[in-house]
């Protein structure tokens, strides 16, 4: 059976306060095979930002491994895993995170030109990229001149960039209407289908998991399959 492409492995994650800690995860579990999608819903609050965060190495877990593509990505130094992340790993927002003083064109080329690329590649890569979610009119565009729609769609452009091997998605349509969340959600699913990405996404709207392989529940600290089985159940 091949390697899946992230494992999360007695996962645990705390926060101190001054007051008291908050246990966040408590040893969560989970295996994601590759070009698969898999939703991991909760509540606001719960932990599925963390649990991202943890899974792309942007934080470091109090317990557990972050296993990603064969990697032991949790124990990498800060600048090693800065450029595993470059390399495999890219990451959409909810709030998007676009550079306000570029165009569309030019933050979805930064991702390149920070790996080193040349701006003449690098451009001609963003503008495909555009093209692939039918933004190439608006490349000249700045955030501020764009819808949340069209300011998502260029984040998924910019997490392609460097042509990652996982996509972490945190709560890419929290911001949008239910007809663009839709068209999000049909672009994630072009990229599992079309390109083999896999994605792993966290939500906390359960009518978004539809087009996954596979829904968990994130309560308590832990990852479970949800009360109705939903698609993949048990597989984690």
């Amino acid at each position: 059976m091949p390697e899946p492409a992230l494992q999360l492995i007695s996962l645990a994650k705390r926060y101190n306060l001054k007051t008291h800690v908050i246990d966040v995860l408590l040893g969560a579990e989970l295996a994601v095979e590759s070009g698969s999608w898999v939703a991991v819903n909760g509540k606001s609050g719960c932990g599925k930002s963390t649990l991202l965060h943890l899974a792309g190495a942007l934080d470091s877990p109090d317990g557990g491994k972050v296993v990603c593509l064969g990697q032991t990505v949790s124990d990498m130094r800060a600048d090693r895993s800065a450029v595993f992340r470059q390399k495999h790993i890219g990451f959409v927002f909810q709030s998007y995170q676009l550079m306000p003083g570029l165009t569309a064109l030019e933050n979805v080329a930064l991702a390149s030109r920070l790996v080193g690329n040349s701006k003449r590649a690098a451009t001609t890569r963003a503008l495909d990229l555009l093209t692939q979610v039918d933004l190439q009119d608006r490349a000249d565009h700045f955030p501020a001149e764009l819808s949340g729609g069209e300011q998502q769609r260029i984040a998924i452009a910019r997490a392609l960039m460097n042509d990652p091997d996982i996509i972490l998605a945190d709560e890419p349509t929290g911001n949008l209407d239910p007809d663009t969340s839709a068209e999000i959600i049909r672009i994630l699913a072009g990229l599992r289908d079309n390109d083999g990405k896999t994605i792993v996404m966290v939500t906390h709207d359960m009518s978004l998991t539809v087009r996954a392989d596979q829904v968990l529940i994130l309560e308590g600290g832990q990852l479970h399959p949800p009360a109705d089985g939903g698609p993949g159940a048990g597989q984690a």
